[in-house]
Parts: C-alpha cells; structure tokens; sequence
C-alpha cells in the first residue's frame, strides 16, 4: 500500500515502506530508546532490537478516512522515564515526516516492547 499526495505539480505515491524507514529512523534518535522491535514478537515475549533495514517491521502505517496514523513498537532504556520518551518519539516522528515528505500524521501510537540495560 502507498499513501498519495497531491501536489500543484501532480500526484506523489509513498510507499509504506518508506514511511516507516523514516519514521524508524526519527524514533531510535530519541534519548532513551534502544532500537525497534518487531510488532510479531508477542509470541516468545522476547523483543528483538530490528536493525536500519528492518526499521518497517517495528512500524504500521495505515491510512483512514484520508488521515495517516502510524503505530510504533519500540525498546526503551531502563531508568528512563517511559511517557517522556514516548512523547518525544510522537514528537521527533510527527516533526521528521512532515520535513521530509510534507506528510501530516494524525496520530502516532506507541507500543513499548521492553525495557533493556544499556551498557555505558
């Protein structure tokens, strides 16, 4: 699926894909996050950090009634304050996506996974 955008100068097609890359890559900036788990990963109850190029599996885009709303799945470091972090990932997301694509996201909800010891 894509989302389509239309612009004076014709139409934009964004992959989902793309979407959650950058999105992905906006969320794992954030103090406190350790990386993107995979939305699957309910079954073993073991999250496993997603790498760059897997950033899409951690991330559902999904568009209704012409509004984008996204769902992340994310990892936080322990002794970080989780709603704090979870704002500032909405925010850095909303912000990222409107810069890059001109994409306005109606909402943003985040799923923490885990929590994991960063070694310093």
């Amino acid at each position: 699926m894509s989302i389509e955008l239309q612009t004076k100068y014709g139409r934009i097609e964004i992959s989902n894909d793309v979407i959650a890359t950058i999105a992905g890559g906006a969320a794992v900036d954030c103090y406190g996050i350790v990386g993107m788990a995979s939305k699957s990963q309910i079954k073993d109850g073991i999250s496993e950090i997603l790498r760059r190029e897997n950033f899409s599996k951690g991330v559902i885009v999904r568009e209704e009634n012409g509004e984008v709303h996204i769902d992340m799945y994310i990892i936080v470091s322990y002794g970080t304050k989780i709603s704090e972090v979870a704002h500032n990932v909405q925010t850095k997301v909303k912000y990222t996506l409107d810069q890059i694509l001109g994409l306005s996201v109606q909402s943003i909800n985040i799923y923490v996974q885990g929590v994991r010891v960063t070694n310093p």
